[in-house]
């Protein structure tokens, strides 16, 4: 039976890896994403009467959190070499917006509904609106920046048609980018408040101190230092042989992880360390054609693990994710992606610059995904949290509804949107 099952392991990880290859070229400009067909696989496979067990993020907590905390630091490195645009108050003034206004609101209108409707107690709900507090990097390709020195990137320069589009893939771009990161000290809080109980007395302090300025500043100094660093090395020879040319780019994926992992270990935030490396990468030569062979790595790394977390995701849902979930669980799921991101990205973006077409669909694209699964599983596996099975039903519940709905309507509108005149 291990056999068979290594055998078959090996099929389904085979094929997984041939759609990400082979897809991309399928659906290309059509109104489907990636993530939509892995999910399905991932149900016909896990339903198949072959007695593959599906996952269970319960049961496999420890793996659930690593596994997604590798997809998400790949994609968090992937988005940070795209995008184009030196930071700045102005030029990033819609991820300003997103992150200062739209995130905080975002995350109390989900703790609100998980506490309020779907019946959760605070810690679980304060968990909730946490997980769901990421854009998600992984899933949201089809609404991100495109490849370096694409034209989509710049600030206010790409051409009349298409600058609508342009500002709404860097706003969804960079948010995603930073809000992985800035989600933890919310998934921190309830964590604390799972431990300690709901009395600030008995976490404020240590959590302002600790959670909050320690470990976000430790990830931004590592960050940028780690970046510095890693850009000399990266632009400090060009591949002279064959054997240095077929590893090109490979120094993306080594720099996500030893970023990550020193920044984890002296208690900084790796998401956000990870990122601001990315984007000092991507800034240290601007014009540099080698730019174009670690975006591309990167991004095949990054799709192949969102593929196989798809994929498992599918499972799960056939192992019965969502059976827990009750009629308000899935009301206050549905509220959470139709109302709540959009009702907070409007909010957060009034009086920005733009018209209502494209602070309408920054507002609309909240795109819920790995890194949702990251934080719940991370917070699932620190303390003991009431209704666990039903807050996982809900967070299923509104990666699926993001998956077919944002999957499904990303690309026309987008599209729309970079056509019109």
């Amino acid at each position: 039976m291990v056999l068979e099952l290594y055998d078959i392991g090996l099929v389904l990880v085979g094929i997984v890896l041939l759609g990400v290859a082979i897809l991309p070229r399928l659906v290309a400009n059509r109104a489907i994403s990636l993530p939509l067909f892995f999910v399905a696989f991932g149900l016909l496979v896990f339903g198949l009467p072959i007695d593959l067990p599906p996952p269970d993020p319960l049961e496999q907590s420890e793996t659930t959190e690593r596994l997604a905390e590798l997809g998400v630091i790949l994609a968090l490195m992937g988005v940070g070499l795209k995008l184009d645009r030196p930071p700045g108050l102005r030029a990033w003034a819609s991820t300003w917006r997103l992150l200062a206004i739209t995130m905080p609101l975002s995350i109390i209108g989900a703790a609100l509904l998980g506490w309020g409707l779907a019946g959760l107690v605070l810690p679980t709900a304060v968990l909730l609106g946490a997980c769901i507090a990421p854009t998600d990097p992984v899933l949201a390709a089809e609404v991100q920046v495109d490849e370096p020195g694409s034209g989509t990137n710049e600030q206010i320069e790409a051409p009349p048609a298409r600058e609508d589009e342009a500002e709404v893939r860097f706003a969804l771009s960079s948010e995603a980018g930073l809000n992985d990161g800035l989600a933890f000290p919310f998934t921190n809080l309830a964590i604390a408040i799972a431990l300690v109980g709901i009395a600030p007395g008995n976490w404020l302090g240590e959590w302002l101190l600790v959670a909050v300025a320690y470990k976000i500043a430790v990830g931004v100094a590592l960050g940028a230092v780690l970046g510095a660093v890693m850009a000399r090395i990266v632009f400090l020879t060009n591949p002279a042989t064959q054997i240095a040319e077929s590893v090109q780019g490979l120094e993306a994926v080594a720099g996500t992880l030893f970023v990550y992992g020193l920044t984890e270990l002296v208690g900084g935030y790796g998401f956000i360390a990870v990122f601001i490396a990315a984007l000092l990468i991507r800034n240290y030569e601007r014009s540099h054609e080698y730019n174009e062979a670690l975006h591309e790595i990167s991004e095949l790394a990054e799709q192949a693990v969102m593929a196989i977390i798809m994929v498992f995701f599918g499972g799960a849902i056939v192992g019965g994710l969502l059976a827990p979930l009750t009629i308000e669980a899935a009301i206050a799921a549905v509220v959470i992606v139709f109302v709540v991101r959009p009702v907070a990205g409007l909010v957060g973006l009034l009086g920005f610059d733009r018209d209502w077409a494209e602070r309408g669909t920054i507002a609309f694209f909240g795109i819920r995904g790995i890194g949702s699964f990251y934080y719940l599983s991370h917070g699932l596996n620190e303390a003991v949290f009431a209704n666990a099975d039903l807050v996982w039903a809900l967070v299923g519940a509104v990666v699926l509804l993001s998956v077919v709905v944002h999957g499904i309507t990303a690309t026309p509108v987008v599209n729309r949107l970079g056509s019109a005149e």
